[in-house]
């Protein structure tokens, strides 16, 4: 790493800190790690091989294997990416995420302060991180870091919507353009909102942070 890159990861640090500091007084269990490997080396120590683990849409879960991995262990996984499952299949596979020992996802936006950000199409993903499985852990890159709740919304419409859209081959105008045109196309990604003020009195939550960018 030259001078310049450790500087960036230094500022990334400091920021990610103070997040995390932040989650920790709204209740969220938060840390900070500092590699890939990291995170699946606490995940492979967090999750007992007999635990069910449902998998939100997210593509930083791929990015680290997380789904390989705890598959190839053994682990009874609900991922209804799995390109295997019917249409129906994938829709019992969403619920059954929901009743999940664990529920592993990324997050879309949190704010400096402290606040989960979210924005689904279906709203599997954002019903999972509120209520049911009996823990939550969010692993959440530097990328995702926003200044306030209008900056988190702004980037997830204009950046994390467009993207998911064009790897879901979406017809939809921010698929086409790159930006959001607040549409209402019967195929928008946008349709649930959901801002995660304090921890969810029922669910452990974890959210882990990294200075590296994950996801989209």
């Amino acid at each position: 790493m030259n001078h310049y890159d450790e500087i960036r990861t230094r500022h990334e640090i400091t920021i990610i800190e103070s997040v995390a500091e932040n989650l920790r007084k709204r209740d969220f269990e938060a840390m900070v790690l500092n590699s890939n490997d990291a995170v699946r080396q606490y995940i492979e120590s967090e999750i007992q091989p007999d635990q069910t683990v449902g998998f939100g849409g997210s593509v930083t879960v791929r990015e680290l294997g997380l789904d390989t991995l705890l598959r190839g262990r053994g682990n009874t996984v609900f991922d209804h990416w799995d390109a295997n499952l019917s249409p129906e299949e994938r829709l019992s596979t969403r619920r059954r995420q929901l009743d999940a020992d664990c529920f592993i996802t990324g997050s879309n936006a949190i704010t400096r302060d402290g606040r989960i950000v979210n924005i689904d199409g279906i709203g599997n993903r954002v019903a999972a991180m509120i209520f049911g499985p009996r823990r939550v852990i969010a692993i959440v890159g530097a990328n995702k870091i926003a200044r306030d709740l209008d900056d988190a919304i702004w980037r997830i419409k204009n950046i994390a919507s467009p993207r998911n859209s064009m790897r879901l081959s979406m017809d939809t105008p921010c698929a086409r353009t790159g930006a959001c045109v607040e549409c209402s196309s019967r195929s928008s990604v946008c349709r649930v909102t959901t801002i995660i003020d304090y921890r969810p009195s029922e669910t452990k939550f974890t959210v882990i942070l990294l200075p590296v960018p994950l996801g989209f």
